[in-house]
């Protein structure tokens, strides 16, 4: 398998989504990833959930989609032997990850100086919303939030319905993703220098760079990109979804090669010699009756059918599809995209089997996942404290405390 961090240890103190993300990405590539987690209630996401029942168990589908393969440590970081612990984690680990508020960190004792001064090798990894400087880094945030300071929700979607959020936390993720990439430059320079590395994400950040071609045109030019709605970014007017006799047809031929296997393969072969269509300059000049050529022919069949015509022709198109029929596509079964996992003990009484992500490439021919399913809370949290030398006895007077569960 591939796991090219195996023999790393990570100690992951996020929660909810970006931070959990950037940390199941380490795990599936095959560093320990001990979870700490408050002894009440662990990672908010364990709650609630489209299942009641997994949710009620801690098992929310929100914790699901990104804890598998790590090891769940239920302690109080607000007590002094919970904060210790920790910290003695710490000593053992190549690196810390965290996403708490800025300064939050440094108040538990827990912030990269206090780390590195004990382990100069540590790779300190902190995912925020603003980043850990500027004026506005103290401030907290989600997705949504950081859609709207970002200017993605002005750009999403028809302009009449303006401002429009992405329907999926893409940015969380996003973050997860970037995060997961500075721990793996930060890991790579601390082998390369022998010296500790601070990495600090933003969800700001990740968002602009999502944007980046944007940023390029507003920063060169001074003109100020516009939501367009379902047109490509290309401006092509053979982009963009047409309709079809039964639903919707994304197209994107973009350029003067792909515009004669288009005309052939929706029957107008007579397009490419009209003079008004010959060159991309000119389907612009004239694109409402271009459009209106395409429009009149994608009605003449399925979108199902177009998309295997213009497969065969080597024109990019596709069916427009909601989540659940792409999820059945066979395309996504031979990519190995979800990986099903049994969930420790069961729920209401009955065990279950679940699907989670895995990492987003195949390597050597496969797609690495995680070793193991999502932990229940605190379900490691007494191998853990042995590793550090602590014997049963200390064990069961910390959990009689109230400092770890």
């Amino acid at each position: 398998m591939f796991r090219p961090l195996e023999g790393r240890r990570v100690i992951d103190l996020t929660q909810v989504l970006a931070g959990p993300y950037c940390a199941y990405q380490l795990a599936i590539l095959g560093a320990d990833v001990i979870k700490v987690e408050p002894p009440e209630g662990g990672d908010w996401a364990r709650a609630g959930g489209a299942d009641a029942a997994l949710g009620q168990a801690g098992m929310g589908t929100g914790y699901l989609t990104q804890n598998a393969g790590k090891r769940s440590l239920a302690v109080d970081l607000k007590t002094p032997e919970g904060r210790d612990i920790v910290l003695a984690l710490a000593d053992t680990a190549d690196v810390f990850l965290e996403n708490f508020r800025p300064g939050t960190a440094e108040r538990l004792g827990l912030g990269f100086e206090a780390i590195r001064a004990r382990n100069p090798a540590i790779v300190y990894a902190s995912l925020s919303a603003y980043g850990q400087d500027g004026p506005m880094g103290a401030r907290p945030a989600y997705d949504h939030v950081i859609q709207a300071v970002s200017g993605i929700m002005q750009l999403t979607g028809d302009p009449a319905t303006l401002p429009n959020k992405v329907g999926a936390p893409y940015i969380d993720y996003a973050t997860g993703l970037n995060g997961a990439l500075a721990v793996l430059a930060a890991l790579m320079e601390r082998d390369r220098t022998g010296a500790g590395q601070q990495v600090d994400v933003a969800m700001l950040d990740t968002a602009m760079l999502l944007m980046a071609s944007h940023m390029t045109v507003e920063a060169v030019t001074g003109v100020a990109p516009k939501a367009s709605g379902n047109a490509a970014f290309s401006g092509s007017p053979a982009s963009g979804v047409f309709e079809t006799a039964d639903g919707l047809l994304a197209l994107a031929a973009n350029n003067d090669r792909q515009f004669p296997r288009l005309a052939r393969a929706i029957g107008r072969p007579d397009l490419v010699d009209d003079p008004r269509y010959r060159t991309l300059n000119d389907r612009l000049e004239h694109a409402a009756a271009f459009k209106a050529e395409l429009q009149s022919a994608f009605r003449q069949a399925t979108a199902a059918e177009w998309e295997d015509r213009l497969a065969a022709a080597d024109v990019p198109a596709g069916r427009v599809r909601n989540l659940g029929e792409t999820m059945a596509l066979p395309q996504m079964a031979a990519r190995e995209v979800m990986a099903a996992y049994d969930l420790p003990g069961d729920v209401e009484g009955k065990p279950r089997r679940i699907a989670a992500p895995t990492l987003g490439f195949k390597a050597n021919g496969e797609r690495p996942r995680a070793a193991g399913s999502p932990p229940a809370l605190g379900q490691d949290t007494d191998a853990v404290l042995a590793g550090l030398g602590r014997s049963p006895a200390e064990i069961a007077r910390l959990r009689a405390a109230g400092v770890i569960r």
